[in-house]
């Protein structure tokens, strides 16, 4: 991998690009992240939510004493779940996180969501009639929560996932540590031309979940009735040209907009594939024909958390 990153807003660098881990099976990770390293993959995005940060945190610590690579040659980001963004958990929740990995810190860490549910260890805590318990927790104490773990050495950067922009002013406003990233959906279907935009005016880098849309999984947060991107015509039409996949060409698109991708991929060949993005470029005019893809199609709904008040997207961006 060429080794190319993106400057943060707190002058550390970020890769241009990253491993996901999102709706792995149980165990697969740590195999994946280990052939990731060997690929050339120095960035690896996780969870706590996803179950398999442990699987990720190991991996990494069997790379590093194998001399493979050098912890300051990786960049790790994690996420702090709904239930724990009252600010008094934030600190201890974050020891936990490093814990679990066997890390003596994270280069980034996420609040997960804008929604606070109630606290505990339920990931999604539930009454008598099977709806979502929520917390009366502000998310802009949350962030307090997260400048201290800055502050106490455990973090190097924080931010945000899944936050709109009038969520991101109200951090802005408080914030004595700006968030350097802003992780959301982002795909040539939904391409968030105007977040974007709105982010980069504020020095905020995007990181790019499910940049291949929809998944094949069938976990219930997501919508199955959006178009493949993979079978678009004017995608396919632009990979022939290049000699690209379809996936290689949307990674490559994201990353010329100044989008950090983060793919998810078990498969070797896959990972391979979707490192190999920096020999080719794509013109103004295939930017331009990829740019009018977008139809406004989110599969990231999150059905369960629309009756919050602070549910993201019910605003234009």
């Amino acid at each position: 991998m060429t080794a190319s990153t993106v400057r943060l807003n707190n002058n550390l660098h970020m890769p241009v690009l990253g491993l996901g881990t999102s709706q792995a099976k149980p165990g697969e990770m740590l195999q994946v992240v280990k052939d990731a390293i060997d690929i050339g993959y120095r960035s690896f995005d996780t969870a706590k939510i996803y179950g398999n940060d442990h699987e990720v945190g190991e991996a990494i610590r069997e790379k590093i004493a194998q001399d493979t690579v050098k912890r300051e040659e990786l960049f790790v980001t994690n996420k702090l779940w709904c239930s724990y963004n009252r600010e008094d958990l934030v600190v201890p929740n974050c020891k936990k996180t490093l814990e679990a990995m066997g890390l003596d810190y994270l280069d980034l860490y996420l609040i997960h969501f804008p929604t606070a549910l109630k606290e505990g260890d339920h990931f999604l805590p539930k009454d008598e009639n099977d709806k979502i318990i929520y917390s009366d927790a502000d998310y802009v104490d949350t962030w307090r929560g997260m400048e201290k773990c800055v502050e106490l050495g455990l973090v190097k950067s924080i931010g945000l996932s899944n936050f709109n922009s009038q969520q991101i002013d109200r951090v802005l406003e408080i914030a004595t540590i700006k968030p350097v990233v802003n992780q959301i959906e982002c795909h040539p279907y939904l391409n968030q031309s105007k977040l974007i935009n709105f982010c980069k005016e504020r020095e905020i880098v995007i990181m790019a979940y499910a940049p291949f849309g929809r998944p094949g999984s069938k976990v219930f947060y997501i919508r199955h009735d959006t178009p493949l991107l993979f079978e678009d015509p004017k995608l396919q039409g632009i990979a022939s040209k290049h000699g690209k996949t379809v996936a290689q060409v949307i990674l490559r698109y994201l990353i010329q907009h100044g989008v950090v991708p983060i793919p998810k991929s078990s498969n070797i060949n896959r990972l391979q594939q979707n490192i190999d993005v920096f020999d080719f470029e794509l013109s103004l005019d295939e930017l331009a024909t990829i740019d009018a893809l977008d139809i406004d199609s989110r599969i990231f709904t999150y059905p369960h958390f629309m009756d919050s008040k602070d549910y993201p997207f019910y605003i234009e961006f």
